[in-house]
């Protein structure tokens, strides 16, 4: 696996296998790599020739209090991970090589409807670092094929339109959240939970699946959402938001509609922790 830190090393790499015909998957990562990123890697594997795993924490997508500087980072363990995963180019750049002009000076890409509820509510900007890095990558990558995971529902549905409004030569693949046992979403946020924590931070999931049992058996969407607010603080969560909406739009769902996603923020401690449903009714 090479590993590459500078953007004219990435190019001429990549541009070598390209003109010898092969594939390129990408999988962009923040780093502090689980099981549920490995996932992809292997999926990525059925996608392209070439996998590149890209590694970095993107101080633009960081509110002014959210946990940048305590972010993880574990390059070397990622490292021999993606390694033993065959990925085969690890882009892990620093700062100064995405952003050599720093942030101030950055053109942001900002993609409007779809990133403005939810945690775009919660973390104003987030989803504007996260359009203009990843559209960063697929500049430096030009990958045929990029793959996410669904934990991060809204940020999958921003990269959609995104890469449609820019018409990005790209196929998009969105991964099922790998979870434990437990039904807890993997995600490198989970080493911040204490053993108490964590257990009772699986109850997020289990509220997602009774209220996909609710909404099936034609219980309201408000009554759906309003006891689902109340189970996660019997255990503890202090709810950002939970919400029932259309699947595409992200847009509070309505009596009519078929294709739902129940979205979910909460803080579990100074944690804070997101999940999400598909959920599919009849036809009216």
């Amino acid at each position: 696996m090479d590993l590459v830190t500078h953007i004219n090393e990435l190019r001429s790499l990549l541009n070598s296998h390209r003109q010898a015909g092969r594939r390129i998957a990408v999988v962009p990562t923040m780093g502090n790599l689980h099981s549920g990123h490995i996932h992809l890697v292997n999926e990525a594997h059925r996608h392209g020739d070439v996998v590149v795993c890209t590694i970095f924490v993107n101080p633009m997508q960081f509110g002014k209090n959210e946990d940048l500087d305590a972010y993880p980072r574990t390059l070397e363990q990622d490292r021999q991970k993606l390694a033993a995963a065959g990925c085969t180019v690890l882009f892990a750049p620093p700062v100064s090589e995405i952003y050599p002009d720093g942030l101030e000076q950055q053109t942001v890409v900002s993609v409007p409807k779809v990133s403005e509820r939810h945690c775009g509510i919660s973390r104003p900007g987030h989803f504007d670092g996260v359009a203009t890095v990843v559209s960063k990558l697929f500049n430096l990558v030009q990958p045929d094929t990029a793959l996410f995971g669904l934990k991060d529902y809204q940020q999958f549905m921003v990269i959609t339109r995104m890469v449609a409004d820019l018409c990005f030569p790209i196929k998009l693949i969105g991964v099922e959240t790998q979870r434990e046992s437990s039904g807890l979403a993997l995600s490198s946020r989970n080493g911040y939970l204490t053993p108490d924590e964590k257990q009772r931070a699986a109850v997020l999931y289990q509220t997602l699946l009774e209220s996909r049992v609710r909404l099936q058996a034609g219980d309201s969407i408000d009554r759906v959402e309003a006891m689902a607010r109340v189970r996660l603080e019997q255990v503890g969560f202090q709810p950002d938001y939970y919400s029932v909406c259309d699947a595409l739009s992200l847009e509070p769902a309505q009596p009519h509609d078929s294709d739902l996603v129940i979205l979910a923020a909460a803080w579990m401690g100074t944690t804070r922790l997101i999940d999400n449903l598909r959920v599919q009714l009849s036809s009216h």
